[in-house]
């Protein structure tokens, strides 16, 4: 495995913002994991764990320490289980349980960059559906001893958009059983394609990190967000979008600090406005 040095990070998110990490790694199985985590141990440099690089902003000073890229792809189908590796891409999950006539995962859809890792440990969810309702078991590593842990549905822990993987850095996940139901298959699809309809319509195309703040209960961050008035409000090559309001897009070199102004000023806006507090969902690196 080869360790690189000043890695420019913006190519590997999907905001396509980010500035150099001190190391970089590619990882494709657990072994090179933990010949990455001890090599940061030694070099006592912080390390940062990167799937697909959606519902992320890094820094223009990049990260000073280790980004271990996770590249793991493995999957298989056990009737109607899938047990796949954190790397795996959602998207190809979506696609592999629609051909074997399993539904549970449509709502993915479309979601640029995910992977089974991130969404299990931001509890990924849409359309009124999240990944603890299809998790069954979780394997991780903890990255203080180095040891595998098991852990099911309850240990995960799992609240909206966090669990004990988002809670715990140390504990990262490696690969996931996930629990899903027979239909047909045309159905599956056809639902798949509605949502991916519904996200080409109501999404913007510009790189983004997906959904900046949580939502809450009875009200929408977007709807908070354009009723402060701030739709399509631009700092730099940032902008809240257009065409959704918690969304907020790169339109070409855009720079972190121009995001944080304006997730700033969102957050400011909606608090005099309405006294309501947002709160970030994306991850913020630096």
């Amino acid at each position: 495995m080869r360790f690189q040095k000043n890695i420019l990070l913006k190519n590997y998110t999907t905001f396509k913002i980010g500035g150099p990490a001190r190391y970089f790694c590619i990882v494709k199985n657990k072994t090179d994991l933990i010949e990455a985590i001890i090599f940061s141990k030694k070099a006592r440099l912080p390390f940062f764990i990167l799937g697909g690089g959606s519902n992320l902003l890094i820094s223009d000073k990049g990260f000073n320490g280790l980004v271990i890229k996770l590249q793991t792809t493995n999957y298989k189908l056990q009737t109607t289980k899938i047990i796949a590796e954190a790397g795996v891409s959602l998207a190809k999950l979506v696609n592999t349980a629609a051909n074997a006539g399993l539904s549970g995962l449509e709502w993915v859809s479309g979601i640029p960059g995910a992977t089974l890792g991130g969404a299990v440990r931001g509890n990924a969810g849409a359309f009124d559906s999240e990944m603890k309702d299809i998790v069954m078991m979780v394997k991780a590593l903890d990255a203080r001893n180095l040891k595998i842990k098991n852990f099911n549905n309850k240990k995960c822990q799992f609240s909206y958009r966090s669990s004990i993987f988002k809670k715990n850095p140390n504990f990262i996940v490696l690969s996931c059983k996930l629990k899903l139901k027979k239909e047909n298959k045309e159905k599956i699809k056809e639902r798949t394609r509605e949502i991916l309809d519904h996200r080409k319509s109501h999404h913007p195309f510009n790189p983004s990190a997906g959904s900046i703040f949580k939502n809450f209960k009875h009200v929408r961050a977007r709807d908070l967000i354009e009723k402060a008035g701030l739709k399509g409000k631009q700092i730099g090559e940032a902008q809240i979008s257009q065409l959704h309001a918690n969304f907020i897009v790169n339109c070409g070199g855009a720079k972190a600090k121009d995001v944080l102004k304006l997730i700033n000023l969102a957050k400011k806006e909606v608090k005099n406005k309405f006294g309501i507090k947002l709160e970030e969902e994306i991850q913020k690196i630096s």
